[in-house]
């Protein structure tokens, strides 16, 4: 079995999701007491939002990339960022380590290629939402057509990530909210609609909806799975 390693704590709360999910699928998949091999490194969460939103990716990128540094002194064979936002500095990340980097927005794509899925509907922070390094990627490499909500309910979906769910805050009426965004990509024409910020996952689920909805964190750790074993 194949060391994964984690950046995490970007938030924490989805970070337990990660560490969850890829042992449970270990467990399911070799059976008995196998558990994964995991190096994890955890930053400030505090430190890493002041800087993204103050347009310092490039800070955002050497706290990374000396996280990423000491994932794979510790062992790690695979690295993965969990979080959308932070793969826009995936790239310089790439460059500083030798182990390979499995993309979120990659593992996520594939999913939707082999559904046959065309046109998909995006949730995130503003950032994943409004710039291209997650958008491009999944127009440029996958042909997909990529439908993001109005900047009005933008504003909605970042607010409640930052403000409520990096905080462990789950809201019915936010809840309420991110169903309401979800119908209206679906009326766009979006197939599916991908939860494109690891949080999401604690509000909404595939129980709250008919339109089809592809959790991001949980898909990225079945992918270190299948890639650790």
């Amino acid at each position: 079995m194949k060391t994964i390693g984690l950046l995490g704590g970007m938030s924490w709360e989805s970070t337990v999701g990660y560490y969850q999910a890829i042992n449970k699928g270990i467990k399911e998949s070799l059976g008995g007491l196998h558990s994964a091999k995991i190096a994890m490194y955890s930053v400030d969460f505090d430190q890493i939002e002041k800087l993204q939103h103050s347009g310092d990716w490039e800070g955002t990128a050497e706290i990374l990339i000396d996280a990423a540094k000491n994932v794979q002194a510790a062992g790690a064979d695979v690295l993965l960022i969990c979080t959308n936002t932070m793969h826009k500095v995936a790239p310089q990340i790439e460059q500083a380590i030798d182990i390979p980097l499995l993309h979120i927005a990659d593992a996520t794509a594939e999913i939707l290629v082999k559904k046959g899925i065309k046109n998909v509907g995006l949730l995130g922070t503003a950032f994943t939402m409004e710039q291209d390094f997650y958008k491009g990627r999944l127009s440029d490499s996958y042909g997909l057509t990529v439908h993001v909500p109005t900047e009005v309910d933008r504003e909605i979906i970042h607010h409640v990530i930052y403000e409520e769910l990096c905080l462990g805050k789950v809201n019915p009426a936010s809840k309420v909210e991110y169903l309401r965004i979800i119908e209206d990509l679906a009326n766009q024409g979006a197939e599916a609609v991908i939860l494109g910020c690891t949080e999401i996952g604690i509000l909404v689920n595939q129980n709250d909806t008919h339109i089809t909805l592809l959790d991001t964190a949980y898909i990225h750790a079945k992918k270190a799975v299948e890639y650790a074993i």
